[in-house]
C-alpha cells in the first residue's frame, strides 16, 4: 500500500494539530505519545519504520521529536504533509508562550504557575519512565539475545548521569560500536518490530499502513534534482528574512543579531533543549543582555507548562528581548515583543525541515539494510538508556527540590500516581498531566506541597 494517500490529509492535519497541544513531557514524553498514537492505535506506521525515522532524527541538531513528526508527515503526505506536521507541533507552544511571556512581563511575576509546575514536572518524570518501558522493551528484547544492546543502553546512561558527558559523544560511541556490532554479531542488531508483532500487553498489532514491507512513495525516493530544489528553497527561506531584517535595522539592528543568533544556535542543539541551554544563556543574557538571568530561569519553568519542544524557551527570550528593546517602538511594545518571538522562532526551527525535508529520501533507501540500520538500532539501544538518565533527573529533583533537604513526599505521590495510570490504566497523557496539574495547585494553595 503506498503512504501517500492511505490516511486522507485532513484527517492527518487533525492529528498534528491534536498533537500540537498534547505534546507535554519533553522529547521522552513527546515521542512517547507519537508510539502510542501512530504506531500502536492508529497504525499508520509500522514500530520498525518508525524507530528507523527516530535513529535520524536523534543524530540531526534540533528538537528530535519535532522532527520526527515532520518526518512521517512528509513520508505520508509528501513535503506540504511534513511542513503541516512540523509546523503544527510548534505553533500551538509558541502562541501559549508570547501570551504567558505578556502576563510575565506586565505583572512581573509567574506565581501562579508555581502549583501548575509543581504537579506537572512529577507528570513528565512519569511520562518519561513509561517512554523508557516502552520503547526499551522493544528495541532492548532480552539480556540473553541482545547483552550488546543492554550493555550499550546501561553504558549510556552510566555516561549520561554518572560521568556527566556529552550527548554528542554518547551518540557517536553508539554509532560506532553498532557499526562494529553489526559486522561481528549482527543478529543482535537486527531492528525491533515487524509484520504483526506482539505489543507490550501481549496484543497482536494488525499491519501498518506504512508497514515494513511496504514500498517507499515515489516523492520519498531520492533524486539528485529533488535535493537541489530542497536545499535552494531552504536557502531562500534563510537568506530573504534576514535580507529584510538587514534592510531594515541594520547589522547591528536586535532582529537581525536574533536571527544570527538563533541560527547558529539551531546547528548546534545536539543532545535536546538542555544541551544548547549554556549557549543561549550566555549570548542572551551575558553577550546581549536581552534579559537577566532570574528571567532565564523563569522562561523555562513557563516552557516547562506548555506543548512543544522545551527548546521554544527561545520564544520567552526573544519576546523579553524584544520588549526591551521596544523593536517596534514605545507605542507598539507588544507588537515588537511578538514579532521578535516570531523571528526567534523561525529561524531555530528551519534547520529542522531542511534537513528531514533533504536527508529523508537518503534515509528511506537504507530501512531494511543491516549495514545501516546496525548502527542506529545500537544509537536507539543508547538513546534507552539516556531517557533512563532523564527519568532519574527529574525523579531526584522532584524528590528533593532543595538539595540535602527533606524529601517532598507530595511529588513523589503525585509521581507514583501518574506512573500508574499511565502504565497500569493506559490513560491518556494530556489528561494524566492535566490532573496533576490541578493536584499540584491544590497542594500549593492548601500548603501541603514540599
Amino acid at each position: 500500500m503506498s503512504a501517500r494517500g492511505a490516511v486522507p490529509f485532513g484527517q492527518a492535519l487533525r492529528f498534528w494539530l491534536k498533537l500540537g497541544f498534547i505534546s507535554f513531557g519533553g522529547p521522552a514524553g513527546q515521542i512517547a505519545v507519537m508510539h502510542r498514537e501512530l504506531v500502536e492505535q492508529r497504525r499508520w506506521i509500522s514500530e520498525r519504520r518508525f524507530l528507523h525515522a527516530l535513529n535520524y532524527c536523534m543524530l540531526l541538531p534540533g528538537p528530535e521529536a519535532q522532527q520526527l513528526a515532520t518526518y512521517i508527515g512528509w513520508l505520508m503526505h509528501r513535503s506540504w504533509g511534513g511542513i503541516v506536521a512540523g509546523a503544527l507541533f510548534v505553533l500551538p507552544s509558541l502562541l501559549l508562550l508570547i501570551g504567558l511571556s505578556w502576563v510575565y512581563v506586565v505583572y512581573g511575576q509567574v506565581g501562579w504557575v508555581a502549583g501548575l509546575l509543581y504537579g506537572i514536572k512529577p507528570a513528565v518524570a512519569a511520562i518519561v519512565l513509561q517512554a523508557v518501558w516502552r520503547i526499551g522493551g522493544r528495541v532492548l528484547r532480552s539480556p540473553r539475545r541482545a547483552p550488546w544492546l543492554w550493555a550499550l543502553a546501561i553504558g549510556s546512561f552510566v555516561a549520561i548521569a554518572l560521568l556527566k558527558l556529552p550527548f554528542p559523544l554518547v551518540v557517536l560511541s553508539a554509532l560506532a560500536l553498532g557499526w562494529l556490532g553489526g559486522r561481528v554479531a549482527p543478529a543482535q542488531f537486527l531492528p525491533a518490530g515487524g509484520h504483526g508483532r506482539a505489543a507490550a500487553d501481549g496484543s497482536q498489532h494488525p499491519p501498518a499502513l506504512i508497514d515494513d514491507d511496504t514500498p517507499t512513495p515515489q516523492h520519498a525516493r531520492f533524486t539528485r534534482p529533488r535535493l537541489l530544489r530542497v536545499l535552494f528553497a531552504g536557502a531562500a527561506l534563510w537568506l530573504l528574512p534576514m535580507g529584510v531584517l538587514l534592510a531594515w535595522q541594520g547589522l547591528q539592528g536586535t532582529l537581525p543579531t536574533m536571527g544570527l543568533f538563533f541560527s547558529k544556535a539551531a546547528l548546534l542543539t545536539f543532545g535536546g533543549a538542555y544541551a544548547v541551554l549554556p549557549y543561549v544563556y550566555q549570548g542572551a543574557v551575558v553577550q546581549h543582555g536581552w534579559l537577566s538571568g532570574p528571567q532565564m530561569i523563569d522562561g523555562l519553568a513557563l516552557g516547562e507548562t506548555t506543548p512543544g519542544p522545551l527548546i521554544m524557551v527561545v520564544a520567552f527570550v526573544g519576546f523579553l528581548g524584544g520588549w526591551h528593546t521596544g523593536v517596534l517602538g514605545p507605542e507598539a511594545r507588544f507588537l515588537g515583543a511578538a514579532l521578535a518571538a516570531c523571528v526567534v522562532t523561525w529561524f531555530t526551527f528551519l534547520p529542522s525541515f531542511i534537513f528531514i525535508l533533504a536527508g529523508g529520501p537518503l534515509v528511506e533507501r537504507t530501512h531494511g539494510q543491516l549495514g545501516f540500520t546496525a548502527p542506529l538500532t545500537a544509537i536507539t539501544a543508547a538513546v534507552v538508556g539516556v531517557i533512563a538518565s532523564l527519568g532519574l533527573f527529574f525523579l531526584v529533583h522532584i524528590a528533593w527540590p532543595v538539595p540535602g533537604g527533606p524529601v517532598d513526599v507530595a511529588a513523589l505521590l503525585i509521581a507514583a500516581l501518574a506512573a500508574l495510570a499511565l502504565l497500569r490504566f493506559k490513560l491518556g497523557v494530556i489528561a494524566v498531566i492535566a490532573a496533576c496539574a490541578l493536584l499540584g495547585v491544590l497542594l500549593k494553595t492548601t500548603g501541603l506541597a514540599g
